[in-house]
């Protein structure tokens, strides 16, 4: 065999053991979670978590207007079309299939 036939399997050799040595580049350092907010929904829905469960009579949707002032509620039953339109300060009360409050939700 002749020297130049060593050649080109050196090379390729060094040129694969150079890429191999080359240090990753650093991971990028993630995005900070954003910051949980101790502030209440926009709408107030955590403070009827105690009416899911119970039957959305109208004395219990009349109570919870009551809590709500001036502010706008929802009543949403099974199957009723409601608008996609986004008002935060709106409370959403979704009853099941018997009446029975299941949720409450900002939109």
């Amino acid at each position: 065999m002749s020297p130049k036939s060593f050649v080109a399997p050196i090379l390729l050799a060094a040129s694969l053991a150079a890429c191999s040595s080359q240090t990753p580049p650093p991971a990028s350092t993630p995005e900070p979670a954003p910051e949980a907010s101790a502030e209440p929904t926009s709408c107030g829905a955590e403070q009827f978590a105690s009416y899911v469960g119970q039957k959305g009579t109208d004395d219990v949707i009349a109570a919870i207007q009551a809590k709500r002032g001036d502010q706008p509620i929802r009543v949403i039953k099974p199957g009723m079309a409601v608008t996609m339109d986004y008002r935060a300060e709106r409370l959403n009360v979704d009853l099941d299939d018997s009446g029975t409050i299941t949720r409450f939700y900002c939109s």
